[in-house]
């Protein structure tokens, strides 16, 4: 494997390369959150390769016309077919299908080496009446590009439900061409690691963990980060002195999905319930059906990584939930839409009431956004199931677990307390009761496997203080253990 300048991203590069060693033409889709660092992972592996690259350019429907839009979006095309090498006799085109006969016509002319052609931020590339150009891109792809065995189509989008409607699931001309799909996902804790001491950071393991409750091991909110300023000053900056900070909240959402507005709608209901909700209970909130839109519009932001959706058992029934893990859309909407803390910051936060409660479940979905870190912490193997658990018993009625692991293989259920704490973690008697009778209650249920097993794992930021309440717990996984 190249030395290339990327943190992580091992798999990535890896398949990119496979991609471009092979002996076809190979057609890639790659997509995710916006400013997850997807053109920044191609221009580096490929940039050197690239016979073509062209960038959508964004613009607002309301001051553009289709036409207009279309004309300027051709015109930035043809300017790219000029850079890389196209005689400027060419006439500019007119229509995409004019574009993309120049795209062959300067491809052609170059030598039999393999071609990389990349076509950044698709959506905008194709704008608003995008069936042309989706019809082009297709007829491109199935009457040229694919017999030529040596090109590398990449097209890469963060609008991710168009990429997702018009490439990823086409059913038109594009259907089943894809040769591989990429959805990107944000840095882990360990890549973060990785990152802050490449630019000479000399964070803690729990503030680099704070760091990533906040930003969400996004590259480019992470660029934003000083090394000479500590990490209270540099979520002040970001944050609570960036008068355009609403604006960057909007445009993850408008960079993403057409129908923005009930998009923010969806996460703005989900920002307020940090535990999630069910698809009945969010239609009810926002007034709408709970049939098939909203199920395209929770797909499409499951899809992007925004939400995740768990099982909650211990009900009267199953419920699928839908909780909000976008990190950094969970600390502006929990700590700045339209808070009161016009003073002090992220300063005076810290340590108060209002800082535990956010730190305390966006921790936990930091855990389950590293559950095969936990998985290898724990040495278990192939899990069944992983779901969240409440008591409906009249003793115990209220009594949840953060997280149930199902490990069929061994016939164990592993009951798992996710705590938050700046020091070591203590069990008090009375905390220590709470547990045993959260495991009695569990053990009793229904959900519960009768031939299994139980241990409890506390899984805390900086361990457990060991003392006489903590002899009930009978696994211990640490913040340490999330970096591996």
């Amino acid at each position: 494997m190249a030395d290339y300048n990327l943190i992580g991203r091992k798999f990535e590069i890896a398949e990119l390369e496979r991609l471009y060693n092979s002996d076809k033409s190979e057609f890639l889709a790659i997509y995710g959150r916006r400013r997850v660092g997807k053109s920044f992972l191609i221009q580096e592996v490929y940039g050197p390769k690239m016979a073509f690259s062209t960038v959508g350019i964004y613009y607002r429907k309301e001051d553009k016309p289709d036409l207009r839009y279309r004309q300027e979006q051709l015109a930035h095309f043809y300017e790219s077919l000029l850079q890389y090498g196209l005689s400027s006799k060419a006439d500019k085109p007119t229509s995409w299908r004019e574009a993309f006969r120049l795209l062959r016509l300067l491809l052609e002319g170059k030598d039999n080496a393999r071609k990389v052609v990349f076509l950044d931020e698709l959506p905008w590339l194709a704008g608003p009446q995008s069936s042309e150009f989706v019809a082009e891109l297709g007829f491109f792809w199935n009457s040229w590009a694919c017999q030529q065995r040596n090109i590398v189509l990449v097209v890469c989008g963060s609008a991710t439900s168009w990429m997702l409607d018009n490439v990823i699931r086409d059913y038109g001309g594009l259907y089943s061409r894809l040769t591989m799909k990429m959805l990107l996902r944000p840095f882990s804790l360990g890549e973060c690691e990785q990152y802050y001491q490449k630019k000479n950071f000399h964070f803690s393991r729990y503030e680099m963990a704070l760091a990533y409750m906040i930003l969400g091991g996004i590259p480019y909110y992470m660029d934003m980060l000083r090394n000479d300023r500590s990490l209270t000053e540099n979520i002040d900056s970001i944050f609570f002195g960036n008068p355009n900070i609403k604006r960057e909240f909007e445009d993850v959402y408008i960079g993403l999905f057409s129908s923005s507005d009930r998009y923010i709608d969806i996460v703005l209901a989900l920002g307020s319930q940090t535990y999630g909700m069910t698809r009945s209970e969010i239609a009810k909130r926002l007034n709408m059906s709970s049939g098939g839109g909203l199920s395209v519009m929770l797909d499409n932001l499951e899809q992007s990584g925004i939400i995740r959706n768990y099982p909650r058992r211990g009900t009267k029934r199953k419920e699928t939930v839908y909780q909000l893990v976008d990190f950094f859309s969970l600390f502006y909407l929990q700590n700045l839409y339209k808070s009161k803390n016009s003073g002090g910051g992220w300063g005076a936060l810290q340590r108060s009431p209002k800082f535990f409660a956010w730190a305390g479940i966006t921790f936990e979905i930091l855990v389950q956004q590293h559950i095969n870190q936990l998985k290898d912490a724990l040495r278990i193997g192939n899990v069944t199931g992983c779901y969240c658990w409440h008591s409906q018993s009249d003793a115990n009625s209220g009594s949840q677990i953060d997280l149930v692991i199902e490990w069929h293989g061994e016939r164990t259920d592993y009951i798992c307390e996710i705590k938050f704490s700046e020091n070591q973690f203590i069990i008090t008697a009375d905390y220590r009761q709470d547990l045993l009778n959260k495991i009695s209650a569990f053990m009793a249920s229904s959900q519960h496997i009768k031939s299994h097993s139980v241990l409890l794992v506390m899984i805390t930021t900086m361990g457990l203080k060991t003392g006489s309440h903590s002899d009930c717990v009978n696994k211990e996984v640490t913040l340490d253990d999330l970096f591996a």
